[in-house]
């Protein structure tokens, strides 16, 4: 028999798993539970929200905002820097590592995901999954209804456009937009 915590080493890890074991599910429900305490909240309860985001959060800096609502699967694999601000409606799927630097500003309605599925509808329909991080630098800004796609690295000093959907790397010190986002200008 599989131990509990196999399979959080083997989605961590990057390989296959499957979605629906009990001991995900669990730290599933548990995420949801704080989760639905922050979203929860007056929004002038600031220490209680930060008193939250402690407890979920993978690590975090000294300066720090999620408005609300805030959603994510795991909440401690995500890891943000100081001076980090999130606008309406974030949502991370962290079913890998989301590392986030140093004066970040997301807009609202941003999507981060990892959580990977396969093409092969047999394979889908046993919930196997994998994951892939997402790497976003220092002083990086997303627009609003940005969606962030499994394994991206973005760079330091970049703006990524409204709307965008990033599907592959972008390098520091461009802004980048579009369906999929590509460079439209150097910084």
């Amino acid at each position: 028999m599989q131990k509990e915590d196999d399979i959080w080493k083997k989605m961590m890890a990057g390989e296959v798993y499957d979605a629906t074991n009990s001991y995900l599910i669990k730290k599933l429900e548990v995420t949801r539970e704080k989760l639905w305490r922050f979203n929860s909240l007056n929004p002038y309860m600031i220490e209680e929200q930060r008193e939250i985001l402690h407890s979920l959060l993978g690590s975090h800096g000294e300066h720090f905002q999620f408005n609300q609502p805030f959603r994510c699967d795991y909440g401690e694999n995500i890891h943000i820097g100081d001076f980090f601000f999130a606008n309406f409606n974030l949502t991370v799927l962290d079913e890998a590592e989301v590392r986030i630097g140093h004066h970040c500003f997301i807009g609202p309605n941003v999507s981060i995901y990892t959580a990977c599925h396969p093409l092969d509808t047999e394979d889908r329909n046993k919930a196997l999954e994998w994951s892939e991080p997402v790497t976003i630098g220092d002083n990086v800004w997303i627009g609003g209804s940005v969606t962030i796609c499994p394994g991206v690295s973005i760079g330091d000093n970049v703006v990524i456009g409204a709307g965008s959907t990033v599907v592959k790397d972008i390098p520091s010190n461009v802004v980048a937009a579009g369906n999929p986002a590509k460079i439209i200008k150097h910084l």
